[in-house]
């Protein structure tokens, strides 16, 4: 044993809470905001298309279920379905006629698209990051080069 492995286990442990109490929980933090990004995402495609099954019925009535949460449906009657009101965020509502909600759907999930790409990119970079100290940590603790590849071949 040198001296200076006091120091090195310091730094090595230092480095470990720094990926687990830091860099872990930001990429969790990221990707936890991409996945809400997504459902939001999902919500207006599924808009979109009840939309457009209206538009293709041609009909001023609307009979559906509404619900109410926790899976309890009521049947709701709608007398004039030709506008509808749309969530635009911060908890406003918007009425829109069928063309203008589609404009605006498209807009959106065009908008949260985008989102969801500089929240990929920051996981990855996050995840380089911890590559990166564990790398660091591999060195310091003198430890051999893992694999690359640990798969198994099937065929």
């Amino acid at each position: 044993m040198t001296s200076g492995t006091p120091g090195i286990n310091e730094k090595v442990l230092q480095y470990e809470t720094f990926i687990n109490e830091v860099l872990r929980q930001d990429l969790q933090k990221v990707l936890e905001q991409r996945d809400a990004v997504y459902e939001k995402i999902a919500q207006y495609l599924q808009l979109k298309n009840t939309i457009q099954s209206i538009q293709e019925t041609d009909s001023k009535e609307l009979k559906t279920d509404v619900d109410l949460g926790c899976n309890f449906y009521v049947q709701a009657h709608v007398p004039d379905a030709s506008k509808i009101y749309v969530a635009v965020g911060y908890g406003f509502f918007v009425e829109f006629t069928h063309a203008e909600a589609l404009k605006f759907i498209e807009k959106k999930t065009n908008q949260l698209t985008e989102y969801t790409e500089v929240l990929t990119k920051d996981a990855a970079k996050i995840k380089a990051n911890i590559r990166m100290v564990l790398e660091g940590l591999r060195e310091l603790q003198g430890l051999k080069d893992l694999p690359e590849s640990r798969t198994r071949e099937v065929f």
